[in-house]
């Protein structure tokens, strides 16, 4: 996905997060290797972070207080959680962990926000 559309204006950003299965239990410089030789990630990995709960970041704490669907608001309920955000910062769409990057209703709402400008 940030390969196929990062030259129309996509960022994808990962934050590794470990309060679910502690799945996350390295540095974020071994985070970081992991993710790029077993998966093949090319797009920017953050610090690792809190998602949910009173240390949860900031931002994380603004994400999830928005009411984007199909999911709605609410604490995140496991790693791999997407976000879509609009060009204008906007939370446009909140998907499950579950929900595969390449869905169909993903792709749909990426490719919109792409074509607005």
């Amino acid at each position: 996905m940030h390969t196929k559309y990062g030259k129309k204006g996509l960022s994808v950003l990962g934050f590794p997060c470990n309060q679910f299965g502690k799945q996350e239990p390295g540095t974020n410089a071994e985070i970081k290797t992991f993710c790029t030789t077993k998966y093949k990630v090319s797009f920017d990995m953050f610090a690792k972070i809190n998602v949910n709960g009173a240390k949860a970041a900031p931002f994380y704490k603004h994400l999830t207080k928005q009411a984007a669907k199909p999911k709605g608001a609410g604490k995140v309920a496991w790693n791999f959680e997407k976000f879509v955000i609009d060009r204008k910062g906007r939370v446009i769409g909140r998907f499950s962990p579950r929900t595969k990057p390449d869905d169909p209703a993903v792709l749909k709402l990426i490719e919109q926000a792409l074509a607005s400008k």
